[in-house]
């Protein structure tokens, strides 16, 4: 059954929104975020204050896609007011090891008592801190600072020994303010 369906979205004050057919971009005092959709037979507009998806003639599908456009939207509204920040703790019991942050590269030394360093390239919109053993990931963008934060994790995944003893790495704690 088709239907008329519309969502609003409100945006803040301090807020800049910009809509270019499928692209929006979203500038706020923490900085910018861009992003193109694939809106199918959506309509895509700002009107006053507000972002408006919908269709005339919505089926389950556009509803689908009107919801998960909504939430990314929103993410992008809170990214550029608040940065979100992804906590990792860095633990070992068998070797300690180091990291050390290099511009944009995260190296690892020593890992399990390995002789070559394991490196990560992050993106540029990706902001890393060290506080001792905590490493915090900070950026506009949910979905970047989410995937650095997995990168560093998975970077660190031991394999072919007993997980109930090799219990070294780097795992996330704090996931955009929610405690893990």
């Amino acid at each position: 059954m088709k239907k008329e369906l519309f969502q609003e979205i409100e945006i803040p004050e301090g807020i800049e929104a910009n809509i270019e057919e499928t692209e929006i971009t979203i500038k706020g005092p923490e900085g910018e975020n861009k992003r193109r959709f694939n809106l199918h037979k959506l309509v895509f507009e700002k009107k006053d204050n507000k972002i408006i998806i919908g269709s005339k003639k919505a089926t389950k599908n556009e509803k689908k896609i009107m919801n998960t456009v909504k939430a990314h939207i929103e993410n992008m509204i809170k990214g550029v007011q608040k940065k979100f920040e992804y906590k990792l703790k860095i633990c070992f019991s068998h070797f300690p090891f180091n990291v050390k942050i290099d511009g944009r590269d995260v190296i690892i030394k020593n890992f399990l008592g390995e002789k070559v360093d394991r490196k990560l390239k992050t993106p540029e919109d990706v902001e890393i801190k060290m506080d001792k053993e905590i490493i915090s990931i900070l950026s506009t963008d949910k979905e970047l600072a989410g995937q650095t934060a997995a990168d560093l994790e998975k970077i660190t995944k031991i394999r072919m020994r007993d997980k109930r003893i090799f219990q070294d790495g780097i795992y996330i704690i704090n996931k955009a303010g929610k405690e893990i």
